[in-house]
């Protein structure tokens, strides 16, 4: 694990825009195609912005989402739209997505597990995290929490929080640990103590975010900085 400490948000969103962007350019080097799983919420959205005016070859880069609410793609508080409007843009509009949206209420996993099946392993995964330790929609006040975190074969699975509004889907830890690398964005010093006490706890269903940071073979890049704005230039990284 490595944590990148940034002094404002501005720097990191640069740092880190790039950094993906080399990750996807060399994916697309090695094997022909890129694969980025992001998620949504408030956080990514400068970064979002600032990737999609990077230059490299999108039309080889597919993108999904790490959860999505059981939304219409149209709704403003789908995860959905949020990529659409701030990351599918610009230079980034070239890209392919696959969505997690499906009207097959009674068989919607089973639908959407076939669309992912196509994917083979993520070159990068972008993971946030809630003050309560959620990380994608693998909410620890859910019932379904214990599958999420199962070894299991299972790429997507329904998910009904009690903490959050709207019913979820996301993909499966097993899923998402299906990465070459996996990034944890973080804004904030309230990020940073739950962040702290993930590190220093061991149950995964009271933090879910553990079954990454705690998993023997990932080596999860955390990508951190304060909500304030400086005019510094330089960023720390700690191990």
């Amino acid at each position: 694990m490595q944590i990148h400490q940034f002094n404002d948000v501005h720097q990191l969103n640069q740092h880190f825009a790039q950094q993906i962007a080399t990750l996807l350019t060399d994916a697309i080097r090695q094997r022909g195609k890129a694969f980025l799983a992001v998620s949504g919420g408030k956080t990514p959205l400068g970064l979002f912005k600032r990737l999609a005016q990077t230059n490299l070859d999108w039309r080889n880069v597919t993108i999904t989402l790490t959860d999505e609410r059981w939304l219409n793609p149209l709704d403003k508080d789908s995860n959905e739209y949020l990529v659409k409007e701030n990351l599918l843009q610009d230079k980034a509009a070239k890209a392919t997505f696959i969505s997690l949206y499906s009207t097959a209420d009674d068989h919607c996993c089973d639908e959407i597990e076939t669309r992912l099946a196509v994917l083979p392993t993520f070159d990068v995964v972008i993971l946030g995290m809630g003050e309560d330790g959620h990380t994608a929609s693998l909410f620890p006040c859910s019932t379904e929490i214990y599958s999420g975190l199962a070894d299991t074969s299972s790429a997507v699975l329904m998910v009904n929080p009690t903490s959050a509004p709207y019913r979820r889907i996301s993909l499966s830890k097993t899923r998402l640990l299906n990465s070459r690398i996996i990034f944890l964005h973080l804004v904030g010093k309230n990020k940073m103590a739950a962040l702290n006490k993930a590190l220093a706890g061991s149950n995964l269903f009271e933090m879910p975010i553990r079954a990454f940071l705690h998993h023997p073979t990932t080596d999860i890049q955390i990508m951190f900085a304060p909500e304030e704005v400086t005019n510094a230039s330089s960023y720390q990284e700690n191990y």
